[in-house]
C-alpha cells in the first residue's frame, strides 16, 4: 500500500484533504456543500438564462453580469468532482496531470472573474460619469472583444506557470491541504528549488488580481467624486444604489482571496481547519452569493426571473 507521506512514483500522485479531524462525518458535511453547489449552479444558470432570453436585458451592464455568472459556474464545476468525491466516496487520490488540469481551470476562472469585476467597475464609471456616451463607448463589438480579452488574459499567463511546476520533483509528503489542487499548496510539497515558481506566481497575481483591485479602487474614487458633484440628494442616492451589487461582489471575491493568500504565506502554524475553511469560502461563497445579490438588488433581473417562474403563456 502506498504511504501518504512518502512516494517515489513519477509523475507523482497527490492526496487531497477533506475536513481534518472530521473524516468520519464527511457524509453529513457533504449536505451543506451539496446545497451550496446547487444554489451556485442553479442561480448562475438562471442569471445566464434570463439575460439570454429577455431582450430588455441586452445591455452592457447585463452582458458583463452574464460573464460574471459564467466564471462563477466555471469555478464551481472546477472543484465539484474532487470535493464531493472526497465527502461521498473518500476518493483522495489525484494524478499529477489531473491536478495540473484542475489548477488551470481554478486559477484561470479566478483571474477571469477578477477581470470581469474590473470591467464592471469601468461600466459603472462610464454610466455615472459619462452617461451620454455610454452606448457609444460600450458597443456590442467592443463588449465581445473585451470578453475574448478576458479569456486570453486569464489563461495565457497560467501556461508558463504550470509548465514551471511540471519541472519540479516531489520527494516529500504528497498530502495537499485542500480538497482541490491549489498552486501554492502543490508547490510547497516540492523538494526542488521553487524560488522561480514562487516569484513568477506572485508576479502573475500582482499583474492580474492585484492590478485589477487597484484599478477598481481608482474607478470608485472617480465615481464618488463625480457623484458628490451632483446637486440632488435623490440623484446621489440613485447613483450609489447602482453600485451596491458590484461593490458586494468585489468584497466577497477579494476578501477570501487575500485571506487565503495570507494564510498560505504567513499562516504556517495555523490549525489545518483554518486553511480548509478559507479555501472553501474562497471558491464557493462568490458563486453562491453573486446571483443572490444581483437578484435582490437589481430590479430588472428580479422581474425577469419572476416572469420566467410565474408568468404563463396565454
Amino acid at each position: 500500500m502506498p504511504s501518504f507521506n512518502e512516494s517515489t512514483a513519477y509523475p507523482p500522485v497527490f492526496f487531497l484533504t477533506g475536513i481534518p479531524g472530521l473524516e468520519t462525518s464527511h457524509t453529513w458535511i457533504s449536505i451543506p456543500f451539496c446545497c451550496l453547489y446547487a444554489i451556485a449552479i442553479s442561480g448562475n444558470s438562471m442569471i445566464l438564462f434570463v439575460i439570454i432570453t429577455e431582450s430588455s436585458l441586452h445591455e452592457p451592464m447585463y452582458y458583463f453580469l452574464s460573464m460574471l455568472s459564467f466564471t462563477d459556474l466555471g469555478l464551481c464545476l472546477s472543484t465539484l468532482v474532487t470535493v464531493l468525491g472526497i465527502f461521498w466516496f473518500n476518493v483522495r487520490e489525484i494524478s499529477f496531470d489531473a491536478c495540473i488540469g484542475q489548477m488551470f481551470f481554478i486559477h484561470g476562472f479566478t483571474f477571469m472573474e477578477s477581470s470581469v469585476l474590473l470591467v464592471m467597475a469601468f461600466d459603472r464609471f462610464i454610466a455615472i460619469c459619462n452617461p451620454l456616451r455610454y452606448a457609444m463607448i460600450l458597443t456590442n463589438s467592443r463588449i465581445i472583444a473585451v470578453g475574448f480579452a478576458i479569456i486570453i488574459r486569464g489563461t495565457t499567463a497560467l501556461v508558463p506557470l504550470l509548465l514551471l511546476l511540471k519541472r519540479l520533483s516531489f520527494c516529500r509528503s504528497h498530502v495537499l491541504h485542500h480538497s482541490y489542487c491549489f498552486h501554492p499548496d502543490v508547490m510547497k510539497l516540492s523538494c526542488s528549488d521553487t524560488r522561480i515558481n514562487s516569484a513568477f506566481g506572485l508576479a502573475i497575481v500582482i499583474s492580474t488580481a492585484g492590478l485589477d483591485s487597484v484599478l477598481i479602487l481608482l474607478s470608485y474614487v472617480l465615481i464618488i467624486h463625480s457623484v458628490l458633484c451632483i446637486a440632488s440628494k435623490e440623484e446621489r442616492k440613485k447613483a450609489f444604489g447602482t453600485c451596491v451589487s458590484h461593490l458586494s461582489a468585489v468584497a466577497i471575491f477579494y476578501i477570501p482571496m487575500i485571506s487565503l493568500s495570507l494564510v498560505h504565506r504567513f499562516g504556517k502554524h495555523a490549525p489545518p481547519f483554518v486553511h480548509t475553511l478559507i479555501a472553501n469560502v474562497y471558491l464557493l461563497i462568490p458563486p453562491v452569493m453573486n446571483p443572490i445579490i444581483y437578484s435582490v438588488k437589481t430590479k430588472q433581473i428580479r422581474k425577469a426571473m419572476l416572469k420566467v417562474f410565474f408568468v404563463k403563456p396565454s
